[in-house]
């Protein structure tokens, strides 16, 4: 029968996201505004959220389709993206670059931070025999370590790139988006389908998908594993740097930012499907959508609560989720 624990993860995302105290008004938006033009918006507002998710959750759903390993540090990797691109591009003690060349830079490093941590933790951890219990542990422990690291060196005050922080929105009928949002939105959707190139035409992606079916045969057949799980990491560490600098920008930067878009990434890995890249895709767009179009009826706090009931309630009739493979217990 389809097994059903999927849901536990699931249910405890959203008492830690319910607990959060609701705000005092109602998340109404521009109230001499239409309801069909305030959905609209929404709508817009909830895919670009969606497709930023996705960019920041495919990495850490491909990690645990190879390793089956739920990394709690990856919201860390996302964070220092935007704090390394935050460093060349504004901090007094960088270079001053400009936002483009930074952002370049945060990816490179992500993807050398990826690298680094499988060579020199992951790798020797799992030669160990170490069980997956004791490295979900280690995980935490890496999350915390990192995420103080970055609040030493970042601050604790919120900040923002030099570059495209104000801008006047385009008015395309009755959505209104920034030019730095639409370009956002642009290239994450290019991202999304080049990893999707990247996993259907390539020999790497070929390898990545055999060892994410089945490890020992995919070894059995010739196939490097370590390299592959290196690649994964690369990967990973990469998007979630690049996600990193999308969401600062957009947003604003913190110290905890990518902590508080793990929560939203392991709800859209969830829902599309455990360990499939793609299922992280669309998983993380409805997240996203919901979450927004939420806010016309319900506080702006609650908009992550009622995404995971959502969430709850589509896992309820395929707990393998929207693009998940049907799993057998006994």
């Amino acid at each position: 029968m389809r097994c059903p624990r999927v849901l536990l993860p699931v249910l405890a995302l959203t008492l830690v996201l319910v607990a959060a105290p609701p705000a005092q008004g109602q998340g109404e938006v521009s109230r001499g505004r239409g309801f069909g033009a305030r959905l609209l918006q929404s709508l817009v507002d909830g895919v670009q959220f969606g497709v930023i998710i996705a960019v920041t959750a495919v990495g850490l759903s491909l990690l645990f389709g190879t390793i089956h390993l739920i990394n709690f540090a990856h919201g860390e990797f996302v964070t220092i993206g935007a704090a390394f691109a935050f460093f060349l591009n504004v901090s007094a003690a960088g270079p001053g670059w400009h936002l483009i060349p930074a952002a370049a830079a945060a990816v490179v490093f992500g993807a050398l931070l990826g690298a680094a941590v499988d060579r020199g933790l992951w790798r020797p951890l799992r030669a160990r025999g170490t069980g997956l219990i004791n490295l979900f542990i280690v995980t935490i422990g890496l999350s915390l370590l990192l995420r103080h690291v970055v609040l030493v060196l970042f601050g604790a005050r919120p900040a923002s790139f030099a570059q495209y922080d104000i801008q006047n929105a385009i008015r395309l009928g009755a959505i209104g988006i920034t030019p730095r949002d639409l370009t956002v939105t642009l290239l994450s959707v290019a991202v999304l389908v080049g990893v999707a190139v990247l996993l259907q035409r390539t020999r790497t992606g070929t390898a990545v998908r055999a060892v994410s079916v089945n490890r020992d045969l995919a070894e059995a057949s010739g196939i490097d594993v370590q390299r592959v799980v290196l690649v994964v990491w690369i990967l990973s560490g990469a998007l979630a740097a690049l996600g990193g600098v999308f969401y600062g920008l957009v947003e604003i930067i913190t110290w905890d930012m990518g902590f508080k878009l793990l929560l939203l990434m392991f709800a859209g890995i969830i829902l599309g499907g455990l360990g499939s890249a793609y299922g992280a895709m669309v998983g993380s767009l409805v997240i996203g959508i919901v979450a927004q179009v939420s806010t016309l009826w319900f506080p702006v706090d609650l908009q992550y609560a009622w995404a995971l009931l959502v969430l709850i309630v589509i896992l309820l009739v395929r707990p393998e989720g929207i693009l998940g493979r049907p799993e057998r217990t006994g």
